[in-house]
């Protein structure tokens, strides 16, 4: 192990990312500049020895539960919506790529034109390898979303924390925006968040980390250098954890 790798909390992660956060200030579509900056800051956590998975959800180019609550066939509007994330996967990896690394997109549907089939230990070999790993499709299946993806990838690959990015550096008592007095939540257990219907990830989502013993960490992707400061056992966002 390197020095820079012994002063790692983790060394293994998935990170969620919104479709959403890479529209910046527009209205639909991707941010090149959103699409840069993140790439920086995982360019940054990779160079210290960290192994990155990433599962990026469509909601900028289209969201299959909305259509369907148009009145589309659900499995048909889940389908575009994976369809969406493929494109984000691509622009991400475009980004990461011109950041100097190097990176596997790895789809849950098959494309073969433009990435891998996810296949479990290939994808884990590329993480040993150095390589950046976007999961993308979601599960491949309707009626999940992809927070139930990237706690699925995260289990499956074997991460030590899946991290999911928001707009505000935590789980708060109340909205933040709205009240002064929201106060952060350092740690709560996934009972906790079940409890207090906090709405962290999606119930399927929580039930995986909980009955997995998987940690779940939220935080601000878009405060400069959170990501590492996570990754270097700092307290930043919060964590949620199985209880004693």
């Amino acid at each position: 192990m390197s020095a820079a790798d012994s002063k790692l909390a983790y060394k293994r992660i998935l990170l969620k990312l919104s479709g959403e956060a890479l529209m910046g200030e527009q209205d639909f579509g991707i941010d090149p500049a959103v699409v840069e900056r993140v790439s920086a800051e995982i360019a940054e956590v990779v160079a210290s020895g960290v192994e990155v998975g990433i599962v990026i959800g469509g909601g900028n180019i289209f969201r299959g539960v909305s259509l369907a609550g148009a009145g589309m066939e659900r499995a048909t509007a889940d389908h575009m919506g994976m369809l969406a994330t493929v494109i984000n996967a691509l622009s991400v990896a475009d980004g990461l790529e011109k950041a100097g690394l190097t990176v596997r997109v790895m789809s849950a549907l098959p494309i073969h034109q433009v990435c891998e089939d996810y296949v479990r230990r290939r994808a884990i070999r590329h993480l040993e390898k150095g390589r950046v790993v976007i999961f993308a499709a979601g599960t491949g299946n309707p009626f999940f979303t992809t927070d139930s993806a990237a706690t699925l990838r995260g289990i499956e690959i074997n991460a030590d924390l899946v991290m999911k990015a928001t707009k505000v550096d935590g789980v708060y008592t109340a909205d933040p925006v709205k009240n002064s007095d929201a106060r952060r939540y350092s740690r709560l257990t996934f009972d906790e968040v079940l409890d207090k219907k906090l709405g962290v990830m999606d119930l399927t989502a929580i039930v995986l980390c909980r009955d997995n013993n998987m940690p779940l960490k939220v935080f601000d992707m878009n405060k400069h250098g959170a990501l590492m400061r996570v990754m270097q056992g700092e307290d930043e966002g919060t964590l949620v954890e199985r209880g004693e």
